[in-house]
């Protein structure tokens, strides 16, 4: 009987174990945003901080409701164009002569920590945001899963892991 209940246990921890390993987010199942200012000087860091705002306000409504991050690059592929637009209005309502480019593509990131979660340094997609040319400090985190929206309270979160255990 006691030899039926180790292997019982034992089966337990390995099927829990294969199912929260298989349900941590993969590196290629990040996807990441990055704005590029303009330049270092304070002007074009504090509109760096303002498109940042926006952008995330803007896509945190899109990016919530994906279940995957090609849905997630769908969706913003599909608002590409009212995001620049939301971009280019703040800056020209700001004062700047110059116009930003969105695109998503790879690029390369330093490890981040983010809310207890880290991602290794290496090649990530990401929203890729340049104001003007695009030569000043930059910020990024992540936008799917929406690891750096995490300070809204309009937003309501929840678990893929819960989702797919509670499907079961």
């Amino acid at each position: 009987m006691k030899k039926i209940r180790i292997t019982f246990i034992c089966c337990c921890i390995i099927l829990f174990a294969g199912l929260f390993l298989g349900c941590a987010p993969q590196e290629n199942e990040f996807l990441r945003i990055h704005v590029r200012a303009n330049s270092n000087n304070a002007v074009d860091q504090q509109i760096k901080l303002k498109v940042r705002d926006e952008v995330v306000n803007y896509l945190t409504p899109i990016v919530i409701s994906c279940n995957s991050k090609q849905e997630a690059i769908a969706a913003i592929k599909n608002h590409q164009s009212a995001v620049n637009q939301l971009i280019d209005g703040l800056l020209r309502k700001n004062g700047f002569n110059y116009t930003s480019k969105v695109s998503i593509r790879e690029e390369q990131f330093p490890t981040r920590a983010y809310d207890g979660v880290t991602l290794e340094a290496g090649f990530y997609d990401a929203v890729i945001i340049e104001l003007g040319s695009g030569l000043g400090d930059n910020w990024w985190c992540v936008v799917y899963p929406p690891l750096c929206f995490m300070g809204n309270e309009d937003i309501s979160y929840r678990s893929k892991i819960y989702d797919i255990i509670n499907g079961l």
